[in-house]
């Protein structure tokens, strides 16, 4: 007779204990735990980011070694707006989201002629020199490292490109940077200077 109590108890709370949790009762939670999970998504899904270079610092200190990682982003909506900066941080990714950060931030408009750049510009930073100049269509980017990154990020298509001195790939970066922004649109100078120069012949006269 106590044999059958003992397991007709027994009986009950494995059951009971099913009960609580539920078959499945936890994959329920859990799936609407997973589904009440918000999805990442990028808040600028129309920008081109390129992490063009990634180096790792390391500090002697008193305790030992501090460790830290920079980063440089190029950031451009490829329709003629670009922007780069370096980012720092303890952690790569870290230091990805700092630079993609200031990028966004120091992005400027730069004058492009269609697929193209209007006209040759060369430009130093540092070390480093950058020679630009325009290209057929179907060219293509004729560039490598930090260039190629800067020119796919602005919306060039078509360029031709050469690097002298340093092989520094963040000057190199900073030198296109700086050719881009110094390019100007032929025709408007032009109309512009005609105006300075119809201006000061009627001041004259």
């Amino acid at each position: 007779m106590v044999t059958p109590q003992n397991n007709s108890r027994s009986g009950p709370r494995r059951g009971n204990n099913s009960d609580t949790r539920g078959p499945g009762g936890g994959r329920r939670q859990g799936g609407e735990r997973r589904g009440r999970r918000p999805r990442r998504e990028e808040e600028d899904s129309g920008l081109v980011e390129r992490v063009v270079k990634i180096r790792r610092v390391s500090k002697v200190v008193k305790g030992g070694r501090n460790l830290t990682f920079n980063a440089m982003v190029v950031v451009g909506d490829g329709n003629g707006n670009v922007g780069a900066a370096l980012g720092k941080a303890g952690a790569v990714p870290d230091a990805v989201r700092k630079g993609t950060t200031y990028a966004k931030k120091a992005m400027a408009h730069v004058e492009l002629n269609g697929p193209t750049i209007p006209h040759e510009i060369t430009s130093k930073f540092s070390g480093a020199k950058v020679l630009l100049k325009p290209a057929a269509p179907g060219t293509g980017v004729i560039a490598g490292g930090g260039v190629r990154a800067v020119m796919e990020a602005v919306g060039v298509k078509d360029v031709l490109s050469k690097t002298f001195g340093s092989a520094n790939t963040i000057n190199i970066v900073q030198a296109t940077l700086e050719a881009l922004h110094k390019l100007r649109d032929p025709v408007a100078a032009i109309e512009r200077r005609k105006g300075t120069s119809a201006s000061n012949e009627e001041a004259n006269s």
